[in-house]
């Protein structure tokens, strides 16, 4: 790619386009109708909303999950492909660095679908095409058979050496955590570096967006990594690039969930994320302080999105939302189908 024309960027035309968007995402009542529909009546729910191109395309195709699956995973990559072709110069040069972030899911979702035994094609329904792997690319990790196979076509892409470094991890802790964090470390890394050297205000607000991000990704790993009961030094996952911990820091707090909240209290996030922190407080799982924290990452990037609305911030704030949207209904869809009750599926959503 060639270097980007910092002066060029059309943040007023890209950030209406992107409010335009971000009006239509599904809200609450939205999901309170949806929790209590079966997966036809899900699917006909879809047929007359912003999904009803993609519904009607795959339609003749396929049906029940499925047909919703394919849908939110085709929706969503053609949304990211609007926000390149929109953007120009700087502008595009940030968006087409974040978006790199599903290539980064896409090789986690293959490691834990071969780490759960998952079949093959439950684990494809679930990749996105929104990054820059090719097909081919993506096709060669769903056909691995194991681990070491995934981390062996990996050698030659921007993963292959920290992959590679946190293989014997791996092995010897039986952990996914090593090598999903491998990945997110290599993908925020990449994401920070070859900025300019003397950053403009555009910059620092991307950066700005980037360093909450990192910070909550420390916040989950050092949670994770707490109650897994391993014989594993946090300060090692560390991901460089955020502003709430330091990797000592992370050492010392990794024990001890009640100061860690209190930490991220006392820190820039606090006053954004009072309501955000009591929730974090209150939850009894890590799977709900997961929840909590990307309802903390989602309340923060709006904030961010308020306080700088011509800026990359609502850009990338849209991208989460959206994200957001197909993990929810998603969550729906597969829980109406296993037959969960409504109340348990509403627990697995992250609603603002």
């Amino acid at each position: 790619m060639s270097a980007p024309d910092y002066e060029s960027s059309n943040y007023e035309y890209v950030t209406a386009r992107v409010r335009s968007r971000r009006s239509r995402l599904f809200d609450a009542e939205d999901y309170r109708k949806l929790v209590r529909m079966g997966t036809g009546e899900i699917a006909r729910f879809m047929e007359e909303s912003e999904y009803e191109t993609e519904m009607n395309r795959l339609g003749s195709r396929h049906s029940g999950v499925d047909l919703i699956e394919y849908a939110l995973n085709e929706n969503l990559a053609d949304h990211f492909d609007d926000l390149l072709r929109w953007a120009d110069g700087q502008l595009y040069d940030y968006v087409a660095r974040y978006l790199r972030k599903f290539d980064a899911w896409n090789v986690k979702t293959v490691l834990r679908g071969l780490y759960a035994n998952a079949d093959r094609d439950a684990v494809a329904d679930d990749l996105i095409d929104a990054g820059e792997f090719s097909e081919a690319t993506l096709e060669r990790l769903l056909d691995a058979n194991s681990i070491e196979e995934v981390v062996d076509a990996l050698d030659r892409t921007v993963f292959g050496d920290a992959l590679a470094a946190a293989y014997e991890d791996y092995e010897e802790t039986g952990l996914l955590v090593p090598l999903e964090n491998a990945v997110d470390r290599t993908f925020y890394e990449r994401l920070i570096g070859g900025l300019p050297d003397e950053p403009d205000r555009a910059t620092r607000l991307y950066v700005e967006f980037l360093e909450a991000e990192i910070d909550f990704r420390n916040l989950r790993n050092a949670l994770r990594l707490a109650r897994s009961g391993a014989d594993l030094d946090p300060s090692e996952y560390y991901i460089e690039g955020g502003q709430l911990f330091d990797e000592d820091e992370i050492r010392q707090l990794v024990g001890n969930e009640e100061q860690v909240l209190e930490r991220v209290r006392e820190s820039t996030y606090g006053d954004d994320l009072d309501a955000a922190l009591d929730v974090l407080e209150e939850a009894d799982t890590l799977v709900e302080f997961e929840h909590a924290l990307d309802a903390a990452l989602l309340e923060y990037a709006d904030t961010l999105s308020n306080r700088y609305p011509l800026s990359v911030c609502p850009v990338l704030s849209f991208v989460l939302a959206k994200e957001r949207e197909v993990d929810n209904i998603r969550a729906i869809a597969r829980g109406r189908e296993a037959g969960l009750e409504p109340d348990a599926i509403e627990e697995e959503l992250v609603i603002l």
